[in-house]
């Protein structure tokens, strides 16, 4: 099977530009239009997947994996503490997906 060349890298500097942008408008456009913010969310996870681009631990941990919901704390998610004293749980309250994130 043929190997698949890599992406140049002008490409992978506009897929992440174009990321960082729609991460600022998905949190621009939370509070008056929640399904506009969990769109712009999801087209950013899947222009990382396409390009194979990471995101930081901030990035990851600022949306539900589930719903794409972007996590902001009192509107649309809820943290608690685990029994663990080095663990926090952040509960999406769009649809209820716990994650355990360290503190």
């Amino acid at each position: 099977m043929r190997r698949r060349s890599k992406k140049p890298k002008w490409q992978l500097k506009i897929a992440k530009e174009r990321i960082d942008i729609l991460f600022e408008l998905a949190k621009k456009e939370l509070k008056k239009y929640p399904k506009r913010s969990r769109r712009y969310v999801e087209l950013a996870r899947k222009i990382g997947l396409r390009y194979n681009i990471r995101l930081s631990k901030e990035r990851k941990r600022s949306f539900c994996k589930k719903c794409n919901t972007l996590l902001y704390i009192g509107k649309t998610a809820k943290i608690t503490s685990d029994k663990l004293p080095e663990l926090k749980v952040v509960k999406c309250l769009n649809c209820g997906e716990k994650k355990k994130i360290p503190k």
